[in-house]
């Protein structure tokens, strides 16, 4: 039974959002095969797909089998234990969300990831407008539900709500970034790092030994952000998609 399957995972999200039977997975060689025959049973309309990017076998067979690359995903880690956090000497105010903030936080990331190009906008057969939907939609749901993200920190200037940054206890060891956006007005002016160093803050009060955050390889200017926190390149992976219809 495909609800049983450990191989696919039908992306509700997804479906709803663009109109289709979608699914995920993480593909290896070995269950390559069975992902194809389960999204065949499930009448799987895309998948999106992901394997490590050193692994280039993986990476070959899906190319043959039609998947197309959309983006590539690079993680970086802070070791909690070995690094000390670095002070925030940054000129806005960061804090926990408090309520009323849901809205300006949609707002912020209508702004921020407007053409956002991650794996959504790389795919000429999604919808433009449900792309950037899907990251505001991220951030909606970040302020509402607690299985979005465990914490939700927001930047302020002048009372007003100028960015966001979500956290996800993965495990007690481990904190994931998740989404971090800074309205377009107050980009470059070191609201980024502090997010970065309350989110350290924030994972070392949970008693967490390392945080995570992931980026496109092409966000440059993010990573550098990152490097000078003290975070550091952990692994990276190949996202991919293949339509069956």
């Amino acid at each position: 039974m495909i609800g049983e399957s450990e191989a696919i995972s039908i992306s509700e999200l997804d479906s709803a959002r663009f109109g289709i039977n979608a699914a995920r997975a993480h593909v290896s060689l070995e269950n390559l095969p069975q992902i194809l025959r389960e999204c065949a049973e499930a009448k799987v309309d895309l998948l999106i797909a992901r394997c490590l990017s050193s692994d280039l076998a993986t990476a070959q067979e899906m190319d043959k089998q039609g998947f197309r690359l959309m983006d590539t995903l690079l993680y970086y880690a802070f070791n909690l234990d070995k690094r000390p956090i670095p002070v925030d000497t940054g000129a806005f105010p960061v804090r926990s969300l408090q309520p009323g903030d849901k809205d300006q936080v949609r707002a912020v990331a209508a702004a921020a990831f407007a053409g956002y190009m991650g794996h959504y906008h790389a795919d000429p057969r999604l919808d433009r407008r449900k792309c950037d939907e899907a990251y505001v939609s991220w951030a909606e749901r970040s302020c509402i539900s607690g299985t979005a993200a465990d914490e939700v920190l927001v930047a302020e200037h002048e009372g007003k709500v100028i960015g966001f940054a979500t956290l996800r206890l993965n495990s007690p060891q481990e904190v994931e970034g998740l989404l971090y956006a800074v309205a377009p007005a107050f980009q470059g002016k070191g609201i980024c790092r502090s997010f970065m160093i309350r989110s350290l803050q924030w994972s070392r009060s949970r008693g967490a030994r390392r945080m995570i955050i992931s980026t496109q390889l092409s966000n440059v200017s993010m990573q550098k952000v990152w490097c000078r926190v003290g975070f550091e390149p952990s692994h990276s992976y190949h996202t991919f998609h293949k339509w069956f219809r």
